[in-house]
């Protein structure tokens, strides 16, 4: 990942397709070699805050672990990088869902307003699955302070590392039933997706929806992923 592949990225189509479902690929944000590189931290564990072993707590199957502070070079450098890209879709989408916060132009700034309300746990993470593990619909919302977008970079290939597995989101629109999203993604592809909500524009004006995500149950092998969320944890 460089700063300028982020800048050749064509960020008006990438922002109507957040508009439009809430989500949008940016291919190969990632080399095939950084993500045999990051996958491979995973057994060290002097890189990690918390281990969390999805079964114990009914949230699927697998596990994963949150990077502690400093981060990683390259996962700091993906976590400044992204946020100032995303920064303006977020005040706009605050803006027309009628909330009141707006964030600041750096990612340093953010953090210290969430480091002052207690939030000072770092939030990026590592997923692993192997044979029959899942991840069940959730949110990734950690205090008050929520950063309306994150990322996930599929670490792996679905062609040969592992089958089954696809990134899956719901949209909870009000008064309809879900609608459910499967997102094919290659190695080394990010995944831009809402946290929580997002506005969508209807007769009367924006109202908000709601959206989760979650993993499909893997077939067979092992399935890496990278999660860059910016807000950090209480």
């Amino acid at each position: 990942m460089s700063e300028q592949y982020l800048d050749r990225l064509d960020w008006p189509r990438l922002e109507q397709q957040l508009d439009q479902d809430g989500c949008a690929v940016i291919p190969s944000l990632l080399s095939h070699k950084a993500c045999g590189q990051v996958s491979a931290w995973y057994p060290r564990t002097e890189l990690f805050r918390s281990h969390v072993v999805m079964a114990r707590h009914g949230f699927g199957r697998g596990e994963y672990k949150y990077f502690n502070y400093p981060l990683p070079e390259l996962v700091a450098r993906l976590r400044s990088a992204l946020y100032p890209r995303l920064l303006p879709i977020a005040n706009r989408w605050h803006e027309q869902m009628g909330l009141p916060e707006r964030f600041p132009e750096t990612l340093p700034a953010f953090l210290e307003h969430c480091h002052a309300a207690g939030q000072n746990r770092p939030t990026p993470l590592l997923l692993q699955y192997g044979p029959q593990d899942y991840n069940c619909l959730h949110q990734d919302l950690y205090g008050e302070h929520v950063f309306p977008l994150q990322v996930a970079i599929l670490l792996s290939d679905p062609d040969q590392d592992f089958t089954g597995g696809e990134f899956v989101l719901t949209e909870q629109r009000p008064r309809m039933q879900s609608r459910p999203m499967v997102i094919d993604l290659k190695k080394g592809d990010g995944l831009i997706f809402a946290v929580n909500q997002r506005p969508v524009k209807g007769t009367r004006g924006y109202y908000r929806v709601t959206l989760r995500h979650g993993v499909s149950r893997l077939h067979s092998g092992k399935r890496h992923t990278l999660g860059i969320i910016f807000h950090d944890a209480s």
